[in-house]
């Protein structure tokens, strides 16, 4: 049962509240905050004053990126005052240990990282939502060489973010369409997407792997840059019920078992914004803009339709991000912390 922001209010006003939190990025460099990473209990989020009790907005952290898109329209909701705090990242290094010390009750990280912090935390995270679907594409500069992932046999892909998710993604894809991905292409790995997009900019590439909205502001400056592949589609057609993923929103496990009736209030109101940010995409830029998610509003605008912003939650969540961890896990154990999240990882609302 969906539970309104209205009645959401009512509930909090007899339960005790803590702190949410939002978005992340890598799962390198952690930062430690306590020996065990132990989220500590809850505290009260209830302020009293000499005639009445007021409620503290709930703190949402999020970073720059696709995975805070689409929750713009509730932040604008909340810009003066409301149910929710929301604080924006450059990194997972400054989001993580606010949540890991309980000053967040929520967070919108990468799908990888939910799974890192889970076990590092015996299982104190729990995964309420995919919130970003699969942001990662072939471009080819000046051809039409590439139509299929068969197509890259003995072609040379520049990209970023070796050993982590892009190229365990990119790895996976090549290898269930029959190429090997260690001698049938040659990927070229750079430090930063950027160099990706200077070695297409000067000749020394003609394909890369982009993340959006890297494709679309690449795509400004090489008029003949072109979309070949997206890699969600891609990993779609196999149909192995799974996805690919790049975020999720999650909690800390208190908050989620101790305040069900927020959480699913608070779900709600993150599906209505998702579905407010896909359905007005130039009023979404201009938001997305002026909170630096996306400097230019030109260039949110036209990668919106393609950062595949979702709110998926309950068994289809489960089914989804369960098989991508699994392939992350096979690829690299150490990408999602060690071992596959328990049952208790994924939020039944």
């Amino acid at each position: 049962m969906k539970i309104s922001r209205k009645l959401t209010a009512v509930f909090l006003s007899f339960l005790l509240a803590l702190s949410l939190a939002s978005c992340g990025q890598s799962t390198e460099d952690i930062t430690e905050t306590t020996d065990d990473m132990l989220i500590p209990p809850a505290t009260e989020n209830v302020v009293e004053g000499s005639e009445h009790m007021t409620i503290n907005p709930r703190p949402i952290a999020a970073l720059k990126g696709p995975t805070a898109m689409g929750l713009v329209s509730l932040m604008d909701q909340n810009r003066d005052g409301g149910s929710y705090e929301f604080t924006l990242a450059g990194s997972a290094d400054e989001v993580t240990p606010l949540l890991i010390k309980g000053e967040l009750d929520m967070a919108c990280v990468p799908a990888n990282l939910a799974a890192v912090l889970y076990n590092k935390t015996e299982g104190q995270i729990v995964t309420l939502a995919v919130n970003t679907l699969g942001v990662l594409y072939i471009v080819e500069n000046g051809g039409e060489s590439v139509q299929s992932i068969a197509d890259l046999s003995g072609k040379t892909i520049v990209a970023a973010g070796k050993g982590s998710t892009p190229e365990f993604g990119l790895r996976y894809l090549l290898a269930q369409n029959g190429l090997d991905p260690d001698t049938d292409v040659t990927i070229d790995w750079k430090s930063e997407h950027t160099e990706c997009v200077s070695a297409l900019a000067s000749g020394a590439a003609e394909i890369a792997l982009l993340p959006q909205p890297f494709v679309t502001a690449a795509q400004a400056k090489l008029e003949n840059l072109r979309t070949a592949l997206d890699l969600t589609a891609e990993w779609d057609a196999l149909e192995n019920g799974s996805a690919m993923i790049t975020g999720v929103i999650v909690a800390r496990k208190d908050v989620a078992e101790n305040e069900p009736l927020v959480m699913d209030g608070f779900l709600e109101e993150y599906a209505a914004s998702v579905d407010w940010v896909n359905d007005h995409p130039a009023d979404a830029a201009a938001l997305i803009a002026e909170y630096g998610i996306v400097e230019n509003p030109s260039i949110a605008e036209k990668a919106l339709p393609h950062c595949n912003i979702v709110c998926i939650t309950g068994p289809e969540m489960k089914d989804k991000l369960s098989g991508y961890l699994e392939v992350l896990f096979n690829a690299a154990p150490e990408s999602v912390g060690g071992a596959l999240p328990g049952e208790d990882f994924y939020y039944s609302a």
